[in-house]
């Protein structure tokens, strides 16, 4: 039983951390931590700001379909 319980936790514990990973690229928070990392730039309103202008540029350069 205990054994059972144990394995639970930890697959729930898996669970959680795709969860919370899934959420991370939904969000653009791994996007902006490779930018950062890319960049050798450390979190900051500016480097926020960078890392907007970037992004939404890329976007607009994007051909739209219909």
């Amino acid at each position: 039983m205990r054994e059972c319980i144990l394995r639970a936790g930890t697959t729930m514990r898996e669970a959680a951390k795709v969860v919370l990973a899934a959420l991370r690229e939904i969000f653009d928070e791994n996007a902006y931590a490779r930018f950062l990392a890319a960049h050798g730039m450390a979190n900051s309103r500016e480097a926020y700001a960078h890392y907007l202008r970037e992004t939404n540029h890329a976007r607009e350069r994007r051909a739209r379909c219909c």
